[in-house]
C-alpha cells in the first residue's frame, strides 16, 4: 500500500495534476470570481518536509509562494492564499495529516492531506456544505 509510511510519505516535492470542486468550495469561503478564476489556473507545486519535529509545506506557483511551518497539536496564525486571517491546528491521525483552519467570520476549513492507494498526494478539502479535491503526483 503505497501509504504505508503513514505522514512520511508526504515528504517531498508534489506537482497538482488535478482538482475537483475547487469553485463549490472557494464560493463557500466567499473568494471573489476573479481570485477564484485565478486559483483555478494554476497549478501549485508543494514542497513538504519536517525537520525535528517542525513541519513545513511550501506551496509555490506563479502567483504566489506561500510557506506554512507548524509543530502536530501546537495552534498557530496563519494567513491563508487568499488573504484570510484563521487559527490553525494541524493533527497527524494514523497516515493522513489534518489541517483545521478557523477564521475570524467562524468559517471553519478542514484540509485533510494524504498518500492515496495510486501513490498520488490526496487532498480533501471541506468548508460549510462544500467539499473539493485535488491530486497531486511526486515530482521528485
Amino acid at each position: 500500500m503505497a501509504n504505508s509510511k503513514g505522514v512520511e510519505a508526504l515528504k517531498g516535492t508534489w506537482d497538482q495534476v488535478n482538482d475537483e470542486n475547487m469553485d463549490a468550495f472557494l464560493k463557500e469561503l466567499d473568494v471573489g470570481m476573479a481570485k477564484r478564476m485565478a486559483i483555478k489556473n494554476i497549478k501549485p507545486r508543494l514542497v513538504i518536509s519536517e525537520n525535528g519535529g517542525k513541519w513545513t509545506i511550501r506551496s509555490e506557483s506563479t502567483l504566489r509562494t506561500k510557506t506554512v511551518e507548524f509543530q502536530p497539536d501546537v495552534e498557530f496564525e496563519e494567513t491563508t492564499m487568499d488573504g484570510r486571517e484563521v487559527k490553525a491546528i494541524v493533527r497527524i491521525k494514523g497516515n493522513k495529516m489534518e489541517h483545521t483552519m478557523k477564521g475570524k467570520d467562524g468559517k471553519e476549513c478542514v484540509v485533510v492531506r494524504y498518500v492515496n492507494d495510486q501513490g498520488q498526494q490526496q487532498i480533501d478539502l471541506t468548508c460549510g456544505s462544500a467539499t473539493a479535491h485535488r491530486w497531486f503526483k511526486r515530482a521528485d
